[in-house]
């Protein structure tokens, strides 16, 4: 069995956005060839601005700050971000 990692992105998908498919692929990418299972979930940055609590942050493993913005909520972006460093859980932004 594979160990499975949760990934949060903090982002505003959008599928017509080439550097948000690729960044789906190049995580799922990595975890195949780390040989584990990746559950990736987008987290659109307006929902932070409703829930940024700890319990919503921890069901996460690590986070990535989506490529490719404007945010459709900075407020919310910077909200998601600040609640996953104060859960002292990794996060990496490009």
């Amino acid at each position: 069995m594979s160990q499975e990692l949760n990934i949060g992105i903090i982002g505003d998908y959008d599928k017509s956005k080439p550097s948000h498919q690729a960044t789906n692929r190049a995580l799922n990418h990595a975890a195949k060839r780390l040989g584990v299972v990746t559950n990736i979930t987008w987290l659109p940055t307006p929902s932070f601005l409703i829930d940024a609590s700890e319990e919503r942050i921890r069901k996460h493993d690590g986070f990535l700050i989506s490529p490719g913005s404007p945010y459709r909520s900075m407020a919310g972006a910077i909200r998601g971000i600040r609640s996953v460093r104060e859960a002292n859980l990794p996060l990496i932004g490009t």
